[in-house]
């Protein structure tokens, strides 16, 4: 009975869907189990081999109570406080059929390949870049095309080195940020509307 008082009256701040909000420890529980029940099964998956916004995931999933899973290769092994790890053998594209083998309609996929993007999609699955820009079924094709081109292109010049990604800056991952929370409040409506009959929202192309 005394622990029961003492987990009410002790408060502290705890990061939430709505923002920080100070709460006891039972308040949070059952803000855990509502968000839970709204949440469904929903999950994400990260294609984490050399990703740079894992944590940035992990700590946004963790405020919506949804699991995440981490797939990598032996040659990236991950450990996580939250996430599940999957470690795939390093054959060629193995994390990214491992990936699409088991995510889901309406679970979200976080890539920089288009290719497990376009996967992902045809599952029914959103899928989101780690720039925050959100592969939609209006701009894969698109991606697609222009990927195949570039490779081309390189073929052609003689010159097969790709050159490698900017230097990530704090805006970077703020604009992340701020576009994943978006696609999980998007995933978490259209299930709820799903359940109740509701229309669904279709994902924007998002820049």
């Amino acid at each position: 009975m005394e622990q029961e008082h003492k987990d009410i009256t002790d408060r502290q701040i705890y990061e939430t869907s709505i923002g920080l909000v100070c709460m006891s420890k039972t308040e949070y529980a059952m803000y855990q189990e509502e968000m839970e029940k709204r949440v469904g099964n929903l999950h994400i998956y990260v294609d984490a081999d050399a990703c740079p916004v894992v944590r940035i995931v992990e700590k946004i999933a963790e405020k919506y109570t949804i699991p995440v899973t981490l797939l990598c290769d032996t040659n990236h092994v991950l450990q996580s406080n939250y996430s599940e790890v999957i470690v795939v053998g390093a054959g060629a594209d193995a994390v990214d059929y491992k990936l699409i083998s088991i995510c889901h309609k309406g679970d979200i996929v976080v890539s920089q390949d288009y290719g497990v993007a376009a996967m992902a999609l045809g599952k029914g699955a959103y899928a989101i870049h780690q720039s925050g820009k959100w592969y939609t079924n209006d701009n894969i094709d698109r991606m697609l095309m222009e990927r195949h081109l570039n490779k081309k292109a390189r073929r052609a010049s003689g010159k097969n080195h790709i050159k490698g990604p900017k230097k990530r800056t704090p805006e970077d991952d703020e604009h992340f940020s701020e576009s994943f929370e978006k696609m999980i409040r998007m995933a978490i409506q259209n299930r709820e509307g799903e359940n109740n009959g509701k229309p669904v929202i279709s994902p924007i192309v998002n820049g």
